[in-house]
């Protein structure tokens, strides 16, 4: 499966959830993507932090997730976290 099916499977997903991204925010969330040259994977995990962090989709802050994310080389969820707890945007 395409990097981009996934992604959109994912969107379907959030949308199946009651996350009701809008048409704008789902395009910044593809430029988003190619802008920082991001895995789908990191792209997933900066959208579900952003949510649950900002109770909204704020596009700067989702921007800065991605970068910090490939900054660090993040490979899964639990090192996002600790990430996240090091950077003092969660606590444990």
């Amino acid at each position: 499966m395409r990097d981009s099916e996934r992604l959109a499977y994912f969107l379907e997903h959030l949308w199946s959830k009651g996350f009701k991204l809008t048409d704008d925010e789902v395009n910044f969330i593809y430029f988003g993507h190619k802008y920082t040259d991001s895995s789908v994977e990191h792209v997933q995990l900066a959208i579900r932090f952003t949510l649950q962090l900002q109770l909204t989709f704020d596009r700067s802050f989702y921007i800065s997730l991605l970068e910090l994310f490939n900054q660090h080389q993040v490979a899964h969820e639990d090192q996002a976290i600790a990430l996240l707890q090091q950077n003092g945007l969660i606590t444990s």
